[in-house]
């Protein structure tokens, strides 16, 4: 038995926590912007965008938390469940991407979401009849300078939070993460990884449902330290160039690649809310290679390729 109702109290909680946290850090306020969408064609439902711009430490900041629900399952959501389309469908969830404005402190994105798949009606030919749901998410860090003991403290975390459910689950969706956030026209990673899973159901729903909490509960210790340490190292316009080359990477991907950012699209979701992932500063030079010997080679060559960090 599904209990839709506890998921969104959890992460509505989730997000207030994450929240307050961030504020505390950065010293600034975040934009509250609790918005609606009236129920039917094309999608229904409601959310929260909190943002922060222009911080002292977060130079754009987005927590989002969504509840929408659709008639139709989009094209994104059905690609790898053909069986599903026709099915209406309700999905919740928390999302956010943090760009800080130090080069030298990553980018990082958490996400953890449950959807649920109905069938059209009563009297369907769907297959099972039955609702389909599953959990999804995970969280990964994009450097524009790489450290091994930030990626290193970051990928224990996310061990540690798939732990109690099975030893297998950390590396399989530590994989599944490298391969997710990679760029083919780039043939790139698109930062150090961290983890990554969709469409699961295999503990049932009280197990799945607490992996899903520990994944958002190990957010703000995988990644807090690792923005205080990095927050204030000394940096200049060379610097600020290769975060926003770097970021322009991040665009490509989320507009290109990202099942998220294509979900919200292709259901008629909120624009506002689904592009607030996008950097406040990005550019793209022609033909850019670093120094052989710089930081900025040192990322390509070391931090984006898949790599055991534990």
């Amino acid at each position: 038995m599904i209990d839709s109702a506890a998921v969104k109290d959890y992460l509505l909680v989730l997000q207030a926590r994450i929240v307050t946290a961030l504020e505390q850090l950065d010293g600034g306020a975040f934009l509250r912007d609790d918005w609606s969408k009236a129920a039917g064609e094309p999608l229904g439902g409601h959310g929260i965008t909190c943002m922060l711009e222009d911080g002292k430490v977060l130079e754009r900041a987005g927590v989002g938390f969504s509840h929408v629900s659709g008639s139709t399952m989009p094209p994104s959501a059905t690609a790898a469940r053909p069986e599903l389309v026709g099915r209406s469908f309700e999905a919740m969830g928390v999302s956010l991407v943090l760009h800080p404005r130090n080069p030298y402190a990553p980018t990082v994105h958490l996400n953890v979401r449950f959807f649920v798949a109905r069938p059209p009606s009563p009297s369907s030919s769907d297959a099972t009849g039955r609702d389909v749901w599953w959990i999804g998410g995970g969280m990964d860090l994009t450097p524009a300078y790489g450290f091994d003991e930030d990626a290193m403290h970051f990928h224990r975390h996310c061990r540690d939070a798939l732990a109690p459910f099975g030893a297998e689950f950390y590396p399989e969706f530590k994989a599944w993460c490298d391969r997710y956030f990679f760029l083919k026209h780039r043939n790139e990673m698109r930062g150090v990884g961290g983890i990554f899973f969709d469409d699961f159901n295999a503990l049932g729903f009280t197990q799945s449902f607490a992996m899903l909490r520990a994944v958002g509960d190990a957010f703000l210790p995988a990644y807090l330290p690792i923005l205080e340490r990095r927050r204030l190292t000394a940096h200049g316009e060379r610097e600020r160039a290769w975060q926003a080359l770097r970021r322009g990477r991040y665009v490509e991907f989320n507009l290109v690649f990202d099942r998220g950012t294509l979900f919200g699209l292709q259901s008629g979701g909120r624009t506002e809310s689904i592009l607030m992932s996008m950097p406040p500063l990005a550019s793209w030079r022609y033909d850019v290679t670093p120094g052989p010997d710089s930081a900025e080679a040192l990322l390509t060559t070391r931090y984006l390729t898949p790599r055991d960090w534990i």
